[in-house]
């Protein structure tokens, strides 16, 4: 990018900022604002700024950003309040996701059959993560039960670093169905690029942390100085999991989660500089994929990965919710509420990115996967971010007639996650 155009974009970042909050009291979200401006001013219309596509500078940007975040995410989460309120969260993480990414691979594979299994996974893996930054209007309400809100952030926050590896397993299955790769060797491959990444993880966490909470113990270091280390250990489970041959986004994760027990979880505002990097990274991405992908979808339309973008916004979201919360006694207006704020964000995005990249490289086509993953995204920053204000005053008013001992109204802690995004809440 040249100088002039990284001027156009900045001036862009500080325009926005300026009206951020009251653009999200109207439901237009920072991924909105970026994706549409950017393919405005992008190489496909107007013409002013042109956004790397396809280099390895902006592969790893891309890259970086997510790991950043999933690094944030896993380091704050408080796990001893969770457990106060784990009944929801888990059944969203742990029969909801799976569920939703068989779902999505089953309506994929009938749509496309001749892609095969893997990349039907593949897909189904790529949309399954959400992301609280496109419905921060009902993550933020108070009106909305402190029970619903806490399950949808916990979710938002973990199912990204758990869909990774799945991610990385999904794309070798992939390159070796379509005869790329040897049928015996990829899934070794793939569990060994897991298997390190989780080492290296495991192991910077750890030893970062300790070092960590003993220098602010101590008092040996600075509160900024943290916040740059921090930052800087985030990237190290990164790059030293990319040096090992692992995978760079399950070692962020698992160095994040492990981080943040060897701190005792006293160490959040040294985070924050991490996420806050992580977030201006996003807004280059956003960037990215409003300018290089926006149009095309339009220029190239395909009626059959569109009514794809549909079906996994419904579909393959609402059921696998629906059948995760039985038991539960939510109401159904709940039930259906939850169901529908499950936005394709961030982590889509990088995915996509990454699996284009990794099939290219294979010299695979990669036009199914762009139309079908760039349709859902796009349809989700778009129809999440404008329903959620609507959405979340519905909700609001329906509860008013709840009875007093309804599940949705029990008293649990509330947690807070790095929601990626720049607006945390209708205050500045």
């Amino acid at each position: 990018m040249l100088p002039t155009e990284l001027a156009l974009f900045f001036l862009l970042v500080v325009l926005y900022s300026i009206i951020a909050v009251r653009l999200d009291r109207i439901s237009i979200t920072m991924p909105l604002v970026f994706v549409i401006i950017s393919a405005i001013i992008g190489p496909y219309m107007l013409g002013w700024i042109q956004f790397p596509n396809n280099t390895s500078g902006a592969e790893s940007l891309t890259e970086i950003t997510l790991a950043l975040l999933l690094f944030a995410d896993a380091s704050t989460l408080n796990f001893s309040k969770v457990r106060e309120n784990a009944k929801l969260p888990a059944r969203l993480l742990l029969i909801g996701l799976p569920l939703t990414i068989m779902l999505g691979a089953l309506i994929a594979f009938i749509l496309f059959p001749h892609k095969g299994i893997g990349f039907a996974l593949l897909i189904g893996a790529i949309l399954a993560p959400t992301d609280a930054a496109l419905g921060l209007p009902i993550f933020n309400n108070p009106r909305v039960p402190v029970r619903i809100r806490t399950a949808l952030n916990v979710e938002s926050g973990l199912n990204d670093g758990i869909v990774s590896p799945l991610v990385a397993l999904f794309i070798a299955l992939t390159i070796a169905e379509e005869g790329s790769a040897p049928q015996a060797d990829w899934l070794m491959a793939a569990l060994m690029q897991i298997g390190v990444a989780v080492v290296a993880g495991i192991v910077i966490g750890l030893v970062g942390g300790f070092l960590f909470r003993k220098a602010a113990q101590n008092h040996w270091t600075s509160k900024t100085a943290l916040q740059i280390g921090n930052l800087a250990l985030a990237l190290t489970c990164y790059f030293v999991s990319l040096m090992l041959g692992g995978n760079g986004f399950i070692a962020a994760f698992i160095g994040g989660l492990f981080f943040g027990y060897a701190t005792r979880r006293k160490l959040e505002k040294a985070t924050e500089f991490t996420e806050s990097g992580g977030t201006l990274l996003s807004l280059f991405v956003w960037a990215l994929f409003g300018a290089n992908v926006l149009i095309p979808l339009f220029q190239n339309f395909n009626a059959t990965t569109f009514l794809f973008a549909i079906l996994a916004l419904t579909v393959m979201r609402m059921v696998p919710v629906a059948i995760a919360l039985r038991g539960t006694h939510l109401r159904t207006d709940t039930v259906l509420m939850m169901g529908w704020l499950g936005p394709r964000g961030l982590a889509s995005v990088v995915f996509m990115l990454l699996a284009f990249e990794s099939l290219a490289e294979a010299h695979l086509e990669t036009r199914l996967l762009v139309s079908m993953a760039g349709w859902t995204i796009f349809l989700s920053v778009v129809l999440h971010a404008l329903s959620a204000v609507p959405l979340a005053a519905w909700y609001a008013r329906r509860l008013e007639t709840a009875s007093p001992d309804a599940p949705e109204l029990e008293a649990v802690s509330e947690i807070l996650t790095r929601h990626k995004s720049m607006v945390h809440s209708g205050k500045t």
